[in-house]
C-alpha cells in the first residue's frame, strides 16, 4: 500500500502511444477469450494513438512476414468478442526456436517499426518471447552487419518491450489465479457432466470422464467440485497406495445408499504415486472387474477448447488487454518483461520469468515425487480447491465423526439465485463432518416461524451442486414481524447457530435478529451470512453467488440479439437488465457483450448524455459495424424508462437506424449455476461453516451457547484478494439502505473500460496499476484466507 502523499492519481489520458507500434499475436494452444484480449489490445492501442498490428499465425507469421503482419483498424476487431478460439490464428513454430528464425522475425518487425509486442499464449510462448527480447539488440547488430538495416534503425529501435497474457484452458500458470479460457473450458465440461448425469441416472451407470490437463489438474479438480464427483485423479495429488480398494468401496457404498450414478473424473495427465499413468480405460476396467457396474468412458478432448467464451473470460481478457497496453506504454529498457494477471479481483503485473520459473518448479516437484510441494507451488486457489474437495466428497463413518451436540440451521432468504443449493450442500456436509446436527429451514424466515424445519443428512444434499434456484425454498420476508415465533422455533429445536444464504434481505434479516438479542436470548448465537443474489448488491463482498450465472444469461442473450441486429443492419437494441438499483449486471453485461452504452443508477445521466449516445450511434452506422446494443438497469432512472429511451432513440435515429427493445426479466434468476457460482458457493459456504464451529466453541459456557457481541453476527465476503468475515453492524456505515446498495462499489472502476472499448472519450484512473509485483510463495497458513 502506498501512502496518499506519494503521488497524485495517475490518469491514462496522460499516457500517449503516439509514435509507438504494437504487435499482437496469439501463440500455442488456443483458448476461449483470446479474441476478447486481442480486441482490447487493438482498441486500447488505437485509443492512445499507437499503431497496432496483427501478427497472424503466431510466431510463424512473425518469421514469414509479408501479409502476416498487418496494421489494423478499430473495425477490424468488431464482432470477435463472442467468438471462441483466436481469429488471428495460432501455430506451433519450429523456426522461431532457431536464431535464424528469430533474426528474420526481428527484421520483419523493424521494417514496420514494431518494438512493442503483446503475446497471448501459454508458458512456452511467453518464454520464447522473453528470449527474443534478450537477444534483440544482438539480432539488430547482426542485421546491420549484413546490411539489411541501417545503423539509424539499430539506434531507433534499440529496445523491444514485451507484455504477456496467459491464454490456456489448463490454468497451469503460476502467479495468476485464472488464465484466459479456463472458465470457458469449465463451462464446456459442466455442460457435458450435467447432460451425462441424466442418462447415468436412468441406467444406474458409472461414468469415467477424461478432461484435459496434461500437467495440471485444475480443470479436473474444479469440475469434480462443481458436479460433486465421487472420485478425481489429478497429477498433483496421486492417490495413496491401495486406492483401487478404497475407490471401489466408496462406489459400492454410494450404490448401497441408493445413489443411482457415479461419476469419476480423470485428468489426462493423472498418475499414481510411482509416477505411472492412470488412464480412464484403466479406471473403467477396474470398476467393471471388481464391481461389475455398467461403466462408460467419455473423453471430452477438444470440445473443452471450443465454444463461445464465458462472461468471466470476456471480462478477464478485456481487463487484461487494456492493462497490457498500459504496461507497454510504461515499459522502459530497465523493466523486465511482464505478464498481466489476476490476483483475487485485482489486475496485477508480474515479472514474466518469475512466473515461468515457478511453473517449471511445479513440474519438477511432480517429477521428483514431491507432491505436497507441487500443490503448494500451484498457489492458494488450487490448494483451497483440493482441501474443499477432500472435505466434501468422502463421508467418514459415523463412528469416526466427532459429536459436538450442537444444532445448526441453514436457510435461504431473498430471491432465488443459482448456486444457493451448492452453498447449502457444502454447509450441510461440512457441518456434519465437524460433528454438528444440521437442520434445514424451508421457505426462509417465514417458514422458520411456522416450524418448517427438519434435520438434513449427508445424503440428502447429494447432487445439489448443479441444481438451479433454491431447493429449500426462499422468501423475501424479513424476520422482524415473526421474532416471537422464530425464537420459539429456535428454542424448541435447540438451534445453536444460524447460517443464512441470501441477498440484501438476508443482510437486513441478520441486522434485525441481532437487534432483537436484547429481548430474546434465543438469538444470542453465532450467525453468519453468505451473499447470494443475482444483483450483487450486498455490502461487504465484491461478488455474490448467482451473479456470474445471471451475467452469462445476459451475455448469451445479447450475443443472439447482436446476431439478429447485424442481420437486419442499422438496428439498435435496448435491453433492460435486473439488479434493483445496483448497476453491476448492466455494466458488466455491457463489458462482456461489447455494448455501446450502459445506463446505471450509480452514474447519473441526463438528456445531454442520451443525446451524445444517439449521435455516437449515428456515427457508428456510417462504419461497417451497423448495429448497436444499449443496456439499461431496471431502476437507473425513474423518468428515463426503457420505453422512454426506446422512443427517444427511435425518434432521433429516424432514417439512420431503427430500434427494438427487450426486457430480460426473470430468466436472469434461473438456469443451472455456472462453474464459478458452484465453486464460489461451495467454498465460501464451507468456510462459513468452519467459522460457525469456531464461534460455537468460543461461546459455549456452562452447558449453553451464549453469543451477544457484534463479531458473532458476520457476513463472509470476498474483498479484493481475500475472504473476510465482517460484523454486519460494521457494514451499516457502508450501506445505502434506501437504494439497497453498498456506498462504494469496486466495479465502477471498470466503467471507463467499457466506454473506451466502445470508442467514447473518457477519463480513466489507473493509479492501481503499474506496480510490478513479485510472485509470492504463500505459506500453508495463508491458503485458508486464500483466493477463490
Amino acid at each position: 500500500p502506498r501512502s496518499a502523499m506519494d503521488h497524485q492519481p495517475k490518469f491514462f489520458e496522460n499516457l500517449s502511444g503516439t509514435g509507438k507500434a504494437i504487435g499482437v499475436l496469439t501463440s500455442g494452444g488456443d483458448a476461449q477469450g483470446m479474441n476478447a484480449a486481442v480486441r482490447a489490445v487493438v482498441r486500447m492501442g488505437i485509443y492512445v494513438k499507437a499503431k497496432v498490428y496483427f501478427v497472424y499465425e503466431g510466431y510463424q507469421g512473425m518469421v514469414d512476414g509479408g501479409d502476416n503482419i498487418v496494421e489494423v483498424s478499430w473495425e477490424s476487431v468488431s464482432s470477435i468478442l463472442q467468438v471462441g478460439g483466436t481469429v488471428i490464428g495460432s501455430a506451433r513454430c519450429k523456426s522461431f526456436r532457431t536464431r535464424e528464425g528469430r533474426l528474420q522475425a526481428a527484421y520483419n518487425l523493424v521494417q514496420r517499426g514494431i518494438t512493442n509486442l503483446c503475446v497471448i499464449g501459454g508458458d512456452g510462448s511467453l518464454t520464447g518471447a522473453n528470449l527474443f527480447r534478450e537477444e534483440w539488440s544482438g539480432l539488430l547488430e547482426e542485421l546491420a552487419q549484413k546490411g539489411k538495416i541501417d545503423e539509424e534503425s539499430v539506434k531507433k529501435y534499440a529496445y523491444l518491450n514485451i507484455v504477456g497474457m496467459v491464454g490456456s484452458i489448463d490454468n497451469d500458470f503460476c502467479g495468476t489465479d485464472m488464465t484466459i479460457g479456463t472458465d470457458s473450458a469449465l463451462h464446456r465440461i459442466i455442460e457435458v457432466v450435467d447432460a451425462i448425469m441424466t442418462t447415468a441416472q436412468s441406467h444406474q451407470r458409472t461414468f469415467v470422464l477424461e478432461v484435459m490437463g496434461r500437467h495440471c489438474g485444475y480443470l479436473a479438480l474444479v469440475s469434480a467440485l462443481a458436479c460433486g464427483a465421487d472420485w478425481v485423479f489429478i497429477p498433483e495429488y496421486p492417490p495413496e497406495e491401495g486406492w483401487e480398494d478404497s475407490m471401489c468401496v466408496k462406489l459400492s457404498e454410494n450404490r448401497a445408499r441408493k445413489k443411482r450414478l457415479n461419476i469419476i473424473i480423470v485428468a489426462e495427465g493423472a498418475i499414481d504415486s510411482h509416477n505411472k499413468p492412470i488412464t480412464s480405460e484403466k479406471v473403467k476396467d477396474l470398476v467393471v472387474q471388481r464391481l461389475g457396474f455398467d461403466t462408460r468412458v467419455t473423453i471430452l478432448g477438444h470440445v473443452q477448447r471450443g465454444g463461445t467464451p464465458s462472461a468471466f473470460d470476456r471480462i478477464l481478457a478485456s481487463r487484461m488487454g487494456v492493462e497490457a497496453v498500459l504496461a507497454l506504454l510504461e515499459a522502459t529498457p530497465a523493466t523486465p518483461a511482464c505478464v498481466v494477471s489476476l490476483s483475487g479481483n485485482q489486475a496485477v503485473r508480474l515479472p514474466l520469468m518469475e512466473c515461468v520459473q515457478m511453473t517449471q518448479e511445479v513440474q519438477k516437484a511432480m517429477d521428483e515425487g514431491r507432491f505436497v510441494e507441487a500443490v503448494r507451488l500451484r498457489g492458494r486457489s488450487f490448494e483451497n480447491n483440493l482441501n474443499t474437495y477432500k472435505l466434501l466428497s468422502h463421508k467418514k463413518p459415523d463412528a469416526e465423526l466427532p459429536k459436538t451436540n450442537f444444532n445448526v440451521a441453514v436457510l435461504n432468504v431473498g430471491a432465488p439465485a443459482a448456486g444457493m443449493n451448492a452453498a447449502v450442500r457444502a454447509a450441510v456436509r461440512v457441518g456434519i463432518t465437524e460433528g454438528h446436527k444440521m437442520f434445514a429451514v424451508i421457505d426462509g424466515f417465514e417458514g422458520f416461524s411456522r416450524g418448517k424445519i427438519k434435520e438434513i443428512s449427508w445424503g440428502d444434499v447429494g447432487g445439489w451442486t448443479g441444481q438451479g434456484g433454491s431447493i429449500l425454498g426462499t422468501k423475501r420476508t424479513l424476520p422482524a414481524k415473526y421474532l416471537e415465533k422464530i425464537a420459539d422455533q429456535m428454542r424448541t429445536n435447540n438451534i445453536n447457530a444460524l447460517m443464512v444464504i441470501g441477498g440484501f434481505e438476508a443482510y437486513l434479516g441478520l441486522l434485525e435478529l441481532s437487534a432483537a438479542r436484547e429481548k430474546y436470548d434465543e438469538f444470542c448465537v453465532p450467525m453468519v451470512m453468505v451473499p447470494a443474489t443475482v444483483s450483487n448488491n450486498v455490502p461487504g463482498s465484491d461478488f455474490s453467488i448467482g451473479a456470474d450465472t445471471a451475467l452469462n444469461t445476459i451475455t448469451d442473450t445479447c450475443d443472439r440479439i447482436k446476431q439478429s441486429a447485424s442481420g437486419t443492419k442499422r438496428r439498435v437494441f435496448i435491453i433492460e437488465t435486473m439488479g434493483g438499483y445496483c448497476g453491476y449486471l448492466a455494466n458488466m453485461g455491457a463489458l462482456a457483450a461489447g455494448a455501446d452504452a450502459a445506463y446505471i443508477f450509480e452514474e447519473q445521466f441526463d438528456i445531454r448524455e442520451l443525446q451524445a449516445n444517439v449521435e455516437h450511434l449515428t456515427e457508428k452506422m456510417k462504419t461497417s459495424i451497423q448495429r448497436g446494443l444499449v443496456l439499461r438497469n431496471e431502476n437507473c432512472n425513474e423518468n428515463y424508462t426503457t420505453d422512454f429511451i426506446y422512443q427517444l432513440y427511435s425518434e432521433e435515429g429516424k432514417g439512420v437506424f431503427d430500434c427494438r427493445k427487450n426486457v430480460l426479466g426473470h430468466m436472469q434468476q434461473g438456469g443451472a449455476p455456472s462453474p464459478f457460482d458452484r465453486n464460489f458457493g461451495t467454498k465460501i459456504s464451507a468456510k462459513a461453516m468452519q467459522w460457525i464451529s469456531k464461534k460455537l466453541q468460543e461461546t459455549y459456557r456452562k452447558g449453553k451457547v451464549f453469543a451477544n457481541t457484534d463479531d458473532s453476527v458476520c457476513l463472509l465476503g470476498m474483498r479484493r484478494r481475500n475472504l473476510v468475515f465482517q460484523p454486519v453492524a460494521e457494514l451499516k456505515n457502508e450501506t445505502d439502505f434506501v437504494h439497497r446498495i453498498p456506498k462504494e462499489q469496486w466495479w465502477l472502476k471498470l466503467r471507463p473500460l467499457m466506454k473506451i472499448l466502445a470508442k467514447y472519450k473518457t477519463s480513466y484512473d489507473v493509479s492501481d496499476s503499474g506496480q510490478l509485483e513479485h510472485v509470492a510463495m504463500h505459506s500453508p497458513k495463508e491458503a485458508e484466507t486464500g483466493a477463490i
